[in-house]
């Protein structure tokens, strides 16, 4: 079952649910925690691969895919161009804490996706046992460029209770390739096993 503001409030105080920094009452909704933007990109620079390649034929190295993509720091009140067509990676202000019987979902914000941007290209799930910043996978699909500004609203979170806690919370496991994450990582599916 999704968690109420009641309950978010509630769990934030017994620390069940941490949040760091705390979100001001503005940011809490009915059933979701606004979350900010932060000041890290990662951008992919023209030129430096001709492609990626998913799963190369066994035997052949693997491309790695976190040197493929550029860290850019936006200034305290500058604004990032996100363009039409472009995918970024960029990264919340907060910091987030699950127990192993809660998971987060991560929303886009309706106002902000019709004006084209898309705040998670596919992962919106916050697995239980999660801690750290969580990357956001923008993509402009509109026809203008957006400025994205450090501090904004970007996105919520809400919270969902499990039936039971899972046996496999994330910080425990070993193939956790984002576990404390507190810059936006480029993909790390090069780590990956078969």
């Amino acid at each position: 079952m999704k968690l109420s503001d009641v309950d978010i409030r509630r769990y934030l105080a017994e620390g069940r649910i941490e949040i760091d920094p705390l979100p001001a009452e503005s940011q809490i909704g009915a059933m979701s925690v606004d979350l900010q933007l932060g000041s890290a990109f990662q951008v992919f620079p023209p030129g430096k691969a001709a492609f990626v390649d998913l799963a190369p034929p066994e035997g052949h190295p693997s491309q790695v895919p976190d040197k493929l993509m550029d860290r850019v720091e936006v200034p305290v009140g500058e604004p990032f161009f996100l363009h039409p067509g472009e995918l970024v990676l960029g990264i919340t202000v907060q910091r987030i804490g699950l127990p192993n019987d809660i998971a987060g979902r991560l929303d886009g914000r309706s106002s902000l996706a019709r004006l084209g941007l898309m705040v998670h290209a596919t992962a919106h799930t916050i697995d239980p046992g999660w801690n750290g910043r969580i990357t956001l996978e923008f993509f402009n699909c509109g026809r203008l460029p957006l400025a994205l500004r450090p501090g904004m609203r970007i996105c919520a979170l809400s919270f969902e209770t499990l039936m039971s806690p899972t046996s496999k919370p994330y910080a425990a496991r070993p193939d956790a390739k984002y576990r404390d994450q507190l810059d936006p990582l480029p993909s790390r599916i090069n780590l990956e096993q078969p």
